[in-house]
């Protein structure tokens, strides 16, 4: 029995699927940009 649980240190977790990165990398590019937006108001660029 506790060789079993040392075989699986990380317990009764599955992994089914990736991490959802491509979601997290579309906010971060939309941020990103509204970003360099404020930023080009505040220098003058934008008017």
């Amino acid at each position: 029995m506790a060789t079993q649980v040392a075989k699986n240190p990380t317990g009764a977790t599955i992994k089914t699927s990736k991490p959802p990165y491509p979601y997290r990398t579309g906010w971060a590019l939309l941020l990103l940009g509204i970003n360099f937006v404020v930023a080009a108001y505040y220098f003058g660029i934008l008017k």
